[in-house]
């Protein structure tokens, strides 16, 4: 073997003899094994070699490299298992066999509102889907039918990040990728498109005893051909009896969405105050809990479905408020107090 090559190997095994954290062997493995590495630089010297030696030098080095490699993982395997060792000395010993109170968590309320809806929805024939929270301008609002400078934008003013994406306000961000994904079975098989998505969204706006900054909604969507306003009646009225065990008051109002044509505010009466009024309902009787309506046709067209041939509905369900009116909670900011007094009473059998 090459001297020069016999010298760099004795040199490596020293030093990572020597090594004695993890952020150390990184260095050392950049510095050899690196593109700029010593072992790396070793193949530069083969132009100046006879052609006959080439092939050999060149074994060598691979070898080397082997080597290397394999002694940087054997020492990355070391380094790990003291680092272990030293963790589990700094531990506290614990006796056992002493007696202590032992208590349960509990889930937080829209968590438990939120698996209650999932297991309805999903009883129904719906998919339940995830989605990001940090999301693009064309998710949260062009894909959805609100164009730049809008002035439907009023109504969501959120939280932008450098790089121009954003904090989605809404869960309809998801509805252009849910068309997409679900898209082509439907045209090519016929399966209706039924999904839902829960996820938590950001608006910057004033708090009160009914507005949060950071909240939780339940997008709910499904297209087929012949889809119409009675099948969004039908799947709502149904979530709801079952959410609260009972026949639920509810109206439907005229309201403005752009991703729907026609829209409707599904409205509950307010079961904090039995439809009397108070701070939680504005003092109306009536709270706001789901935007609805049929999708708008430019939302069908831009998720690759064709309108004239398919329909849909689609809605918000805000989570945040379906548990205060479920648990009786009269103001929504207890939902993220962190307050463990408040939020430790509820229990799956509510």
């Amino acid at each position: 073997m090459d001297e020069k090559i016999l010298s760099l190997r004795e040199r490596i095994d020293n030093e990572l003899k020597a090594v004695s954290d993890l952020s150390e062997l990184d260095s050392l493995r950049v510095s050899y094994l690196g593109k700029k590495g010593s072992i790396t630089s070793l193949l530069k010297g083969m132009k100046d070699l006879a052609a006959d030696q080439k092939k050999a030098f060149g074994a060598d080095v691979n070898k080397l490299k082997e080597f290397t490699a394999s002694r940087i993982e054997e020492k990355t395997e070391e380094l790990r298992r003291k680092q272990i060792e030293k963790e589990l000395a700094a531990m506290p010993v614990f006796d056992i066999s002493s007696p202590v109170p032992r208590t349960n968590g509990s889930y937080h309320p829209i968590t438990l509102v939120q698996r209650q809806c999932e297991s309805i929805f999903r009883s129904m024939g719906f998919t339940v889907e995830d989605y990001s929270e940090v999301v693009t301008d064309y998710e949260c609002f062009e894909s959805v039918n609100i164009p730049k400078h809008h002035p439907a934008r009023d109504m969501q003013d959120t939280y932008y990040l450098e790089n121009g994406q954003l904090l989605k306000s809404q869960t309809s961000a998801a509805q252009n990728a849910i068309l997409r994904k679900y898209g082509p079975a439907l045209k090519e098989n016929g399966v209706p498109i039924k999904a839902i998505f829960p996820g938590r969204c950001f608006r910057n706006e004033a708090t009160d005893a009914c507005h949060e900054n950071t909240f939780f909604q339940m997008e709910g969507m499904m297209v087929d051909k012949n889809i119409s306003i009675s099948n969004l009646i039908y799947f709502m009225k149904t979530m709801l009896s079952e959410v609260f065990r009972k026949d639920i008051k509810v109206r439907l109002r005229p309201g403005f969405f752009p991703f729907v044509e026609p829209g409707f505010e599904l409205d509950i009466s307010c079961l904090i105050c039995g439809g009397e009024g108070c701070p939680s309902c504005k003092h109306s009787g009536w709270l706001e809990l789901c935007p609805c309506g049929m999708i708008h046709p430019n939302v069908l067209r831009e998720g690759g479905i064709d309108p004239d041939e398919y329909t849909g509905f689609a809605f918000g369900l805000g989570l945040t408020r379906l548990a205060m009116m479920k648990y009786g909670i009269k103001d929504i900011r207890d939902l993220n107090s962190g307050s463990l007094k408040s939020l430790s009473q509820f229990t799956d059998d509510e």
